[in-house]
């Protein structure tokens, strides 16, 4: 009796062990990361200057406003990342990604950050409002459930095309339908914070490709569903 799956098999071809997928992986990582810090960084830099006040946080968010078509173009990048060594284009699908979601994510960032400016406002000059402690609470609530609906709106632009308006609609939809992704996504946003109290503001930045893959795997359920159930 002969073993026939092992005899079409073949020899192992170069970059499929795991060491080729590791340093596949690396790869794939590092290139992402120093693009993405080439397009969000400029719009940041400034912002260094700038004093950590209430007043200031307008200017905080038009600076972040290229950070958004940034981690477009890193998710769409490392969702279709190669996992075979002599095929690694990691910079082709970060300017493709960026080319074909900059502005559809800019439609949904830049509310989102005007949202959250208010919010912070708010927040800034919160002993000066004779408003109860407890509003306080419902508006950091209010501002997480924006920054996961964002994160849904994030992956979703990127890997698929919806008008806006959809894409709304399913980021909304998906924070109940998938609560393994949105728990996971609130784990990472945890965790991001933590850095940025324990260290700076830069170190997030220079994460940022980790920490878009690790949203990337938790999203695979919201993604595999839009794929299934609203993709024709």
């Amino acid at each position: 009796m002969s073993d026939s799956g092992a005899a079409g098999a073949g020899p192992r071809q170069f970059g499929e062990g795991p060491l080729g997928r590791a340093s596949a992986l690396i790869y794939n990582l590092l290139v992402v990361e120093l693009f993405f810090l080439l397009t969000a960084v400029p719009g940041l830099l400034p912002l260094l200057l700038l004093e950590r006040h209430p007043s200031n946080l307008p200017l905080f968010a038009a600076g972040a406003l290229p950070v958004g078509p940034a981690l477009s173009a890193a998710v769409y990048a490392l969702h279709r990342r190669s996992r075979d060594m002599t095929d690694l284009q990691p910079a082709t699908a970060f300017w493709r990604g960026y080319r074909l979601n900059a502005l559809p994510v800019l439609r949904l960032w830049l509310p989102w950050l005007a949202f959250l400016t208010i919010i912070g406002i708010n927040l800034g000059y919160f002993g000066a409002a004779d408003v109860p402690g407890w509003w306080a609470a419902l508006l950091v609530a209010v501002a997480l459930a924006a920054t996961l609906w964002m994160a849904n709106a994030l992956v979703i632009t990127s890997l698929f095309t919806f008008r806006t308006i959809d894409v709304a609609k399913l980021a909304q939809y998906f924070l109940g339908r998938t609560p393994s992704v949105t728990v996971g996504n609130g784990c990472v946003l945890i965790v991001a914070v933590g850095i940025t109290v324990v260290t700076f503001e830069v170190v997030v930045l220079l994460l940022a490709a980790l920490l878009v893959l690790a949203m990337l795997r938790i999203a695979q359920p919201m993604i595999t569903q839009v794929r299934e159930d609203f993709v024709a």
